[in-house]
């Protein structure tokens, strides 16, 4: 503290010092320029009571300065402090400004780390409950596939038996009721799977869809259109809008 009074201190004498003599040339050269330029060089009653007056005001002008050397201590070490305390009021307000921009830069840092938060708090629940959707719409799956063979097997009994004798009870009673058998335990099969989400596919006709269509064979065929299924080997089924087994199909083409 005592040394820093003391640079004060001196740098004040300095520039003290300084203004003096600054304003004493200045007083000084503005008289010597007068006297240059005056019209009659050569002294006169004029000039001298011209030079006379100047000197005066030289004086008056020069004793409006106060050198420094007259101000008391008190006074120097007054200014020292006034001096010291706006250098210290300044280093602190360069420290307060400093410090909220810290404060600004961690707001900004913790927003920015609680939006990242928000964010991911979001992509998990929409991943759960798209977890907990295919869980519900699809826990049947292997069950469903389990029991499409079982389907496929009552379908092709009731194609074994011939049209003809699948009515006939008078003269094919046995068949007759076979099929009618068969054909209830099919529908009631069928109602089962359309009642948890799972629907059959694939009749002729239908256009070929390599996503749902497994292709065995292609033909030519003049009465159906090229690319479209001729022949359908093998129903395919869909759970919940998804293909759990492609149809096996013929496909026709030109002739």
């Amino acid at each position: 503290m005592s040394s820093s009074l003391s640079r004060t201190i001196i740098q004040h004498l300095v520039k003290r010092n300084t203004s003096v003599v600054a304003a004493s040339t200045q007083v000084q050269f503005r008289l010597y320029h007068q006297l240059v330029n005056s019209n009659n060089p050569i002294p006169t009653q004029n000039n001298a009571s011209c030079l006379a007056s100047n000197s005066s005001r030289f004086c008056n002008e020069f004793s409006k300065v106060r050198a420094f050397s007259d101000k008391t201590t008190d006074e120097v070490k007054e200014e020292a402090e006034d001096v010291e305390e706006k250098e210290e009021s300044s280093s602190e307000d360069e420290e307060e400004v400093s410090e909220v921009e810290k404060l600004q830069e961690d707001l900004k840092e913790m927003k920015d780390q609680f939006l990242r938060s928000l964010a991911e708090q979001e992509n998990i629940r929409r991943i759960a409950k798209r977890d907990v959707e295919n869980a519900r719409n699809y826990a049947v799956g292997s069950f469903a596939k389990s029991l499409l063979d079982t389907s496929d097997n009552l379908s092709r009994a009731m194609e074994a038996v011939p049209e003809e004798f699948r009515t006939d009870n008078d003269s094919h009673p046995v068949l007759s009721t076979l099929f009618q058998g068969i054909q209830m335990t099919d529908d009631g099969l069928t109602k089962a799977f359309i009642k948890n989400g799972l629907k059959k596919f694939g009749t002729p006709g239908d256009k070929f869809d390599p996503n749902m269509h497994e292709a065995l064979f292609e033909y030519p065929d003049e009465n159906s259109d090229a690319g479209s299924v001729g022949q359908v080997m093998k129903c395919g089924f869909l759970l919940n809008d998804r293909v759990i087994r492609p149809a096996e199909v013929g496909i026709t083409k030109k002739a």
